[in-house]
């Protein structure tokens, strides 16, 4: 299911993924003849219908993630027009997906697809925009920021205020210092690629800036206290999200503390839980 909006001069589409009693949103932008991500495989029937009417001349990946790249394939074979992402994603990019079964049955299988690197900025129709490497969630993860509108395209940075679980390979510090990265540029509205379209961008993704400067102050203040990671853990994530038992594991609180700890230099983190 596809839902389709107007905001600030962009083209939205909300996709929602329905697998196993859960819900999972994901957005495509177009802004001035560029398109930001693709969207998953899994919605690829409602989505090309969407893109067989619109208008752009490039697609910009935030990060090679299949819900945001799940259709890169289709539209490089179909529509001819170049699609761009950080450096550090081409290679991954011409690979078949290799990534849990559990996220094959929620997004799709991506296929392999050719992919240029961006730059420093990225030209549409009539804008130049800043592309911002933003890694913590992923290596090659950036951001796009319209300087002359103020609006940012933030791929997974924000998700939400609060973070109850990430990716074992996500970093916490490395989002801390991607967010603050962001926060110094002059913006307004967010185009967040799972929360849509957020008018006070700025103000939220200060607030989980804040909130993950409190909660990693929590977790070295514990450990530094004598408490073990797993401990740590226990105290400060007291319920379990159901991602966890659906993810095996690949989400979890408990990454959040063992990326902290890693960069604090302890030698526990490898043998915590």
């Amino acid at each position: 299911m596809v839902e389709v909006h107007q905001h600030e001069n962009v083209l939205c589409l909300e996709g929602v993924v329905k697998r196993a009693g859960r819900e999972s949103g994901i957005c495509v932008y177009v802004a001035d003849g560029m398109m930001i991500d693709t969207g998953p495989q899994s919605l690829a029937t409602d989505l090309i219908d969407c893109f067989s009417q619109a208008s752009f001349d490039a697609v910009v990946l935030t990060h090679s993630h299949e819900d945001h790249s799940g259709n890169a394939a289709w539209i490089a074979s179909t529509k001819g027009v170049p699609i761009f992402i950080h450096e550090k994603g081409v290679g991954q990019c011409l690979q078949p997906a290799d990534y849990p079964l559990y996220r094959q049955l929620v997004w799709g299988v991506r296929e392999p697809f050719a992919a240029q690197p961006l730059g420093e900025t990225v030209h549409s129709r009539s804008i130049d925009w800043e592309v911002i490497h933003t890694p913590g969630h992923a290596h090659d993860h950036v951001a796009f920021f319209d300087k002359q509108t103020g609006r940012l395209f933030s791929g997974d940075l924000f998700l939400g205020t609060k973070t109850k679980v990430i990716l074992q390979d996500e970093s916490i510090p490395l989002l801390i210092q991607s967010l603050r990265q962001v926060l110094t540029r002059d913006f307004g509205a967010m185009f967040c690629a799972h929360a849509g379209y957020i008018a006070e961008g700025k103000a939220l993704l200060s607030r989980k800036l804040d909130d993950l400067l409190h909660l990693q102050g929590e977790i070295v203040h514990l450990h530094q206290q004598g408490l073990t990671a797993a401990e740590i853990h226990s105290k400060l994530f007291a319920k379990t999200s159901p991602i966890i038992a659906l993810s095996e594991g690949e989400f979890d609180s408990r990454h959040i503390v063992t990326s902290v700890l890693s960069d604090q230099g302890s030698s526990e983190p490898s043998s915590l839980f």
